[in-house]
């Protein structure tokens, strides 16, 4: 099976022999912290769509890149270490205890200390534990790259967006925080988090550094990160609109757990411009209480879906979709990466998990 018949595939594999390598080099330093690198492990391993390194893939193959380059594979393939690390660290923020069906990280290590009977507090040692973690995945997302194997000027050119992508990751996520404790209620606030916090990660930068591993033209790369920011704008809208309607079962979390967060999203803020007064109510109720209830979130879905608030958010992402498609097929990009590209669009603003 090749690579571009799926790239997924190939991630999940250069990711089990990456983090195998790392494990026994670190493990070896005492059981303890082995056991803690297995829960990072299993964490990282656990599902996931591995969209932000299929995107790389390709942007790397859409700028002329050959379909046979493990060493670019292995470059991309460090993207979801950076994905876990804000996954963890989110998941600790958000005080959410599941992530794809099973527990968070921090929660995992809250058990484990009340288990042991350790000193001091169950929380406290979980929110270390999932900081320090997360950093160690971070680190690993920096080996990975730099130690891919691809020539120095390549790797030189996707040092940009890789540096770039990390920085803006982590200031969005403080702009989600911010964003919820001054209790912004703007559609404009929304949107600047999802940009920076989503868009910016998961599809452009992930393009961008695909197309600078190729060695891509300035014009291929500026059309491929207006398609990217697009779509990872509607990504986003798409997993604001899951986070409130999506099936547990489906989605790995909670139902309305984004409600329970308090998340300000562009569907809540627009929710709260357009309902009536009652209408806004029950949505500030429901925004960051940790005991919603069923009955809770089924009264705010009401609310949003009367308010037109969930129709305004698909008329978003489809006009966000159609620009993307302009920008994609101004792109020029060598086959068959602009098929690819348009399908990953789609499923990626359409999809139900």
């Amino acid at each position: 099976m090749t690579i571009d018949e799926s790239v997924r595939a190939h991630v999940e594999r250069t990711l089990t022999e990456y983090l195998s390598a790392k494990q026994s080099t670190m493990a070896s330093l005492t059981q303890e912290l082995a056991d803690a690198l297995d829960a990072l492990v299993e964490f990282i391993l656990r599902g996931g769509k591995r969209i932000r390194p299929t995107f790389a893939w390709w942007g790397w193959r859409g700028a002329g890149g050959e379909p046979d380059a493990p060493a670019v594979l292995r470059a991309i393939s460090g993207l979801e270490l950076i994905q876990a690390c804000a996954l963890v660290h989110d998941d600790l923020m958000d005080a959410s205890a599941v992530r794809r069906g099973s527990p968070t990280v921090h929660v995992t290590f809250e058990r484990l200390h009340r288990e042991r009977g350790w000193l001091g507090t169950s929380e406290r040692f979980g929110m270390a534990a999932a900081i320090l973690l997360g950093d160690i995945a971070l680190a690993w997302a920096d080996d990975m790259f730099y130690g891919s194997g691809v020539s120095a000027n390549r790797l030189a050119a996707a040092s940009e967006p890789w540096q770039a992508m990390r920085s803006e990751m982590l200031a969005g996520q403080y702009l989600d925080i911010l964003t919820q404790v001054e209790g912004d209620e703007s559609p404009e606030a929304a949107l600047r988090v999802a940009r920076m916090k989503t868009a910016a990660y998961t599809v452009e930068r992930p393009l961008q550094m695909g197309a600078a591993l190729a060695g891509a033209d300035p014009e291929v790369v500026e059309r491929l990160r207006a398609f990217g920011a697009d779509i990872g704008v509607a990504f986003q809208l798409r997993d604001d609109l899951l986070g409130v309607f999506g099936d547990t079962d489906v989605t790995g979390k909670p139902a309305g757990d984004d409600l329970r967060e308090g998340k300000r999203t562009l569907l809540v803020a627009l929710g709260l411009q357009k309902a009536t007064q009652a209408g806004a109510d029950v949505l500030r109720h429901c925004l960051g209480n940790q005991d919603l209830t069923g009955d809770d979130v089924e009264r705010a879905r009401a609310v949003l879906l009367e308010s037109g608030a969930v129709d305004a958010v698909e008329a978003k992402i489809e006009a966000l979709t159609s620009t993307a498609m302009h920008a994609l097929q101004a792109a020029d990009l060598a086959e068959p990466a602009g098929d690819r590209l348009a399908e990953l669009a789609v499923a990626a603003t359409r999809r139900n998990h």
